[in-house]
Formats: structure tokens, sequence, C-alpha cells
């Protein structure tokens, strides 16, 4: 074994639709973001409420998947990968973001959050997402295929 692990599991709410596009060459691509939350004390005791916002990019069916079915607001439960990308910006600096490649999503909630969040009655209040993703070179590759599992492979 490699000795390191990259794989993120979130939970969380979308906090726009997904945006579907296309590469030069067919393959489909869905960019949404997911907020998570996280409630903690201060040193003064008060309850306090952290929302994260992430990055998500999708490819192929699961992109064509995520773009059908998901909504804003819609909970889900999202497995894939971390992966940074850098960039030159128009003003000649360097640019880092990062992103979480997905390979798995499942929709959670009850079919009454997802009507509630479709019509936009969803109690989720947190601040507004990024408005858009740094932008993506056309020539970004796509994720290589996750490995065969087979009744040799032990990645212990």
């Amino acid at each position: 074994m490699s000795g390191s692990i990259n794989k993120v599991i979130l939970v969380g709410r979308l906090g726009k639709d997904p945006e579907v596009k296309y590469t030069n060459n067919g393959s489909p691509v869905a960019k949404f973001s997911v907020a998570t939350d996280e409630v903690y004390k201060d040193r003064a005791g008060e309850q306090q409420k952290r929302t994260e916002w992430h990055n998500i990019v999708a490819w192929n069916k699961l992109a064509e998947i995520c773009g059908e079915y998901l909504t804003k607001g819609k909970l889900v439960y999202i497995e894939g990968s971390i992966r940074s990308r850098q960039w030159e910006d128009q003003s000649g600096n360097k640019r880092t973001a990062f992103e979480i490649v997905a390979r798995d999503m499942k929709m959670l909630g009850s079919k009454a959050d997802s009507q509630r969040a479709a019509s936009g009655t969803s109690d989720y209040t947190t601040t507004s997402p990024p408005d858009h993703f740094p932008a993506v070179p056309e020539s970004s590759p796509e994720p290589p295929p996750s490995p065969e599992v087979t009744d040799d492979f032990n990645p212990f």
C-alpha cells in the first residue's frame, strides 16, 4: 500500500442547481456547491454555527444524474476525492482552487424535503454559495477511471 488515502465524504445541502456542460469530446461535467454546517460553542459558551462551502465536480453518467435530479436545497451524500487546480489569473497571479471530484452521490431526505426545497421554502438559511467556480481550462482532463476491484485486490 502506498500509505495515503484521498477520500472525502460530505453530507450537506446544494447551494444552487447543478450546472452541466460538455467537454470538447462530449463528456458531461456537472458543477455545484454543497454546504456543510458545524455547530459549536465559543469560549463565552454561546452557540455558533459555521457554514463551509464545497465545490463539487461530477463527470460522465454521474454528472448527467446530478444535473437531472439535484436541485438547490436538496440534502445529498457525496463521496469522492479532493483535487487541486492551479492557474494564472489575468493579472499574472498564481491561483489555486480545491474541489471535490465526486465518485458517488446519494439523494437524502424525504420527498417533502425535496418539494420544500424546490418551492424555495426550505429552512436552509446560510450565507449564499460562491457565484461561480473558478474558470476551468478547456483541456481539463477527466479523472482516471476507478480501479477495478477483484478478489485479489486488497488495499491493506
